[in-house]
Parts: C-alpha cells; sequence; structure tokens
C-alpha cells in the first residue's frame, strides 16, 4: 500500500505541474515553481530543469536524512519524471483563469505531496528542506513546506513583477492547507485540558460521570503561594469540551484551565473501546 499511494501521491504531484505550474508559468512552490523563476535567467527548459532538480534533491536527502529516507524517497524520485513526461506528450491542460490555475495548482499539488509524506517517503523535490528544518527544529512540517515555498516564489519577484508573485503566493497557501490536511487524515481531533482547582475531586468525578472519560491526576505547586495543588489532565473529544468547560463552571467557577488542541491519541477511548463503564 505504501508504494501505490507512493505511485499515486506522485502522479497528482505531476499532473499540477503539467496542467497548471508550466503551462501558465505559476510562481509555485516546489522544483517546477523554481524552474519558472529562474527560467528567464537561464533559459533552461523547464521540465528538463524539474526533473534534474528532483534528481540531485534525493542525493541530498539521502545524504543528510539517511539511507532509509532515500530508499523511501527513490520510488516517487524515478516515477516523477516518468509522470510529468507522459503528460507533456499526452498534451494535457485546461483553458481556466490563471488565479484558478494558480490555486488548483496548489491543491493538487499539495494533496499529492501529502499523500507521499504520510508514507513517510518524499516526492524528492523541494519538501526536503522542509523535512530537513522539521528533523533540527520540530516545526511543523506543512508550516515549513509554506516557509520555503514562500521564498521559491519571491526567487520570481526581479523576472516576473508583482503582480505574479502574489498570483504564486495563492498557489503556496492552497499548498500549505492542502498538505495539512491530508498528513491530518484519520488522526482525531480532541482537546488535551488541564485543570487547577480546589475543587479537583468533584470536577474528576463529574467528567468520570457525565462524560465518561477519565482524569490524570497531577500534583503541582503553585509558583507565586507555594502551595501544594492538584492538576487534572483530561482528553476529550471537540464535541466533550464544550460540556466538560461547562461542568468545570458549574463545580468551580475559579478554575484555571488551560486547553491545548491534541490531534493524535492512541489508546482506550480513542484508538479502541474499552468494556469498562
Amino acid at each position: 500500500m505504501d508504494f501505490v499511494e507512493v505511485a499515486l501521491g506522485t502522479f497528482i504531484l505531476a499532473v499540477s505541474v503539467e496542467m497548471f505550474v508550466l503551462p501558465y508559468n505559476i510562481l509555485s512552490g516546489g522544483v517546477a515553481g523554481l524552474a519558472v523563476a529562474l527560467e528567464p535567467f537561464f533559459h533552461i527548459d523547464e521540465t528538463l530543469f524539474a526533473n534534474v532538480s528532483v534528481l540531485v534533491l534525493l542525493a541530498v536527502g539521502g545524504w543528510i536524512l539517511g539511507k532509509e529516507f532515500a530508499m523511501k524517497t527513490l520510488l516517487s524520485s524515478l516515477l516523477y519524471p516518468v509522470f510529468t513526461t507522459m503528460l507533456l506528450k499526452s498534451g494535457a491542460g485546461v483553458e481556466i483563469d490563471p488565479m484558478l490555475a494558480s490555486f488548483w495548482a496548489g491543491v493538487t499539488g499539495g494533496v499529492g505531496i501529502g499523500i507521499v509524506m504520510r508514507t513517510g517517503a518524499s516526492t524528492g523535490g523541494m519538501d526536503i528542506p522542509p523535512l530537513v528544518l522539521h528533523r533540527v527544529t520540530g516545526i511543523k512540517i506543512s508550516t515549513l513546506v509554506v516557509l520555503v515555498d514562500t521564498l521559491t516564489v519571491c526567487c520570481g519577484l526581479l523576472a516576473y513583477g508583482l503582480e505574479e508573485t502574489l498570483l504564486g503566493m495563492l498557489s503556496v497557501f492552497a499548498s500549505g492547507v492542502a498538505v495539512d490536511k491530508v498528513l491530518g487524515l484519520g488522526q482525531s481531533n480532541a482537546k488535551s485540558v488541564q485543570i487547577i482547582s480546589d475543587e479537583w475531586e468533584a470536577i474528576a468525578k463529574a467528567i468520570q460521570k457525565d462524560i465518561r472519560r477519565g482524569c490524570t491526576v497531577i500534583d503541582a505547586i503553585g509558583g507565586y503561594t507555594g502551595d501544594a495543588k492538584k492538576m487534572l489532565l483530561c482528553v476529550v473529544s471537540s464535541r466533550e469540551y464544550i460540556k466538560l468547560v461547562e461542568l468545570v463552571r458549574e463545580i468551580d467557577d475559579k478554575a484555571f484551565v488551560i486547553t491545548t488542541d491534541a490531534t493524535d491519541m492512541h489508546g482506550e477511548g480513542f484508538t479502541y473501546s474499552s468494556a469498562k463503564v
């Protein structure tokens, strides 16, 4: 299935390039966008530049990220030039408004990249720099994809002007959102809630009874007062969160509540059910 997903994602990315990016000279992210941005300066065929860049970045990614990464990415890197060449010879293309072309270039490209990344691989293109930066900084991959693609688009500012650059930014934004959504598919959306209250026992019992969720009791010390406190840690679904807040307010309207988004939970109540009540 990983091989199928890598092939599918790579094909969708190739469609984005050959149907939208290159025909409309869109300053998008990725090697295709970089090819468009640099063509006025070096006059290198855009498809050739993109294909060669994919292979070069594969070598760089294998050197920095390791042999395992290189092996997983090799299939995508080899399929990408095959797919783009096939689509180029087939004459695939659509006649639409350039703004729509920019938007759909970002959406389709982001979906393709996201599908490949879900397998732990890479398309071997400009998504390798975000993966390297993610390993070093821990910053969200989709955020780094947008950052790198933005810098790529800005390379074409001198050659194409402000209007084309802003049009390219539309593609970058759409791509970042698409990558984030695809990477998040199948993950549970929930809230991680920390509650500090003198009525922690009553709150814990109410959560167990009314929401049917468990809590973890954590010993804490107030930084200002030095008093010993009890803190509850509870993870609930987005739908249950509203009810949780209401319960806490009913029991202790002075309770201190900290909420963060939780997007990947594993275990009882989320990835499998318990027979216990």
